[in-house]
């Protein structure tokens, strides 16, 4: 079943916003292509645990078509595709940013279990 496209009616700006960061890893993206400014594709997959790669592919194309993430191809063999963020991407970032200062505050309080990153470059 084809999911309905994100282009409203909106009830208010909330509504436009979260349209577009719908489910659990859009918002990890974000934050992956923030931090790491250009990422490929395995490496956008090994910094976010347990995403399939099926569903970072659904995400990824719905936003670049939201225009929060640039898909660059480069004509090599085999072809090198790297990911980054849009001004808007950036944009929408930095508004997220006070969401999860609230949510690490949250974790804090509530004492729950956080996911342990192992560093990558």
């Amino acid at each position: 079943m084809a999911k309905a496209p994100r282009n409203g009616p909106y009830i208010c700006g909330i509504d436009a916003a979260l349209d577009v960061v719908s489910g659990k890893w859009k918002g990890l993206i974000l934050w992956e292509l923030d931090a790491h400014g250009v990422r490929r594709f395995a490496e956008l997959r090994r910094g976010l645990p347990g995403v399939s790669e099926k569903m970072l592919t659904q995400h990824l194309r719905e936003m670049e078509e939201d225009g929060l993430v640039h898909r660059e191809v480069y004509a090599e063999v085999p072809p090198r595709v790297e990911y980054s963020l849009t001004a808007s991407g950036r944009a929408l970032d930095q508004a997220l940013a006070p969401l999860g200062a609230w949510g690490t505050e949250r974790i804090r309080r509530e004492g729950f279990e956080t996911v342990t990153m192992s560093s990558h470059g």
